[in-house]
């Protein structure tokens, strides 16, 4: 038996109609066509669904659509406002945290996620909060650097951190 699940994504009232064991990042990609967030283990170890829900990262692959029925989620493509990237988008393309890119809708909600937290984070505090998601390609010290730099540039007012609570996804 289906069942309609009603969310708010990046901003924008959208619903759908799901089997109760479909998972957030299906309903994401295969019911609302939004694909930036990547399937890549299905077991919450990789961290390639990483979105927002309801202000706090998840990993979409480990929440039941149903479960997130009245949630607001913000997915990377919410991050981009009016046409503009958003700084962790830029400090990304700036440092070359990426390569391949799969990991990298992930790396940049889990950065969100950082610097939502913790405007100011040490490198240690950014390794720590970033083990949930893997990257094969990296190495890891461009996305760290990146990271930084999107937290130095968000702290200089380019932008506020992501999260659920007004239009767009920022917090007021």
């Amino acid at each position: 038996m289906k069942r309609s699940v009603r969310v708010k994504v990046n901003g924008v009232e959208r619903t759908g109609e799901v089997e109760p064991r479909t998972l957030l990042i299906t309903f994401l990609r295969e019911n609302l066509d939004l694909t930036g967030a990547h399937i890549g283990c299905d077991t919450g170890q990789c961290g390639a669904c990483t979105i927002m829900l309801d202000g706090q990262t998840v990993k979409s692959c480990m929440v039941l659509a149903a479960q997130a029925d009245g949630s607001e989620i913000t997915t990377v493509e919410g991050l981009a406002q009016d046409g503009k990237y958003h700084p962790i988008q830029e400090a990304f393309w700036e440092k070359h945290g990426l390569q391949c890119g799969f990991c990298t809708p992930g790396m940049m909600m889990a950065a969100a996620g950082i610097l939502k937290r913790n405007p100011n984070p040490t490198e240690e505090e950014i390794r720590e909060q970033l083990e949930g998601n893997l990257c094969r390609c990296t190495g890891y010290q461009n996305i760290i650097e990146a990271v930084q730099s999107a937290a130095a540039a968000m702290r200089a007012g380019a932008s506020q951190p992501v999260g659920a609570g007004s239009p767009g996804g920022e917090e007021e």
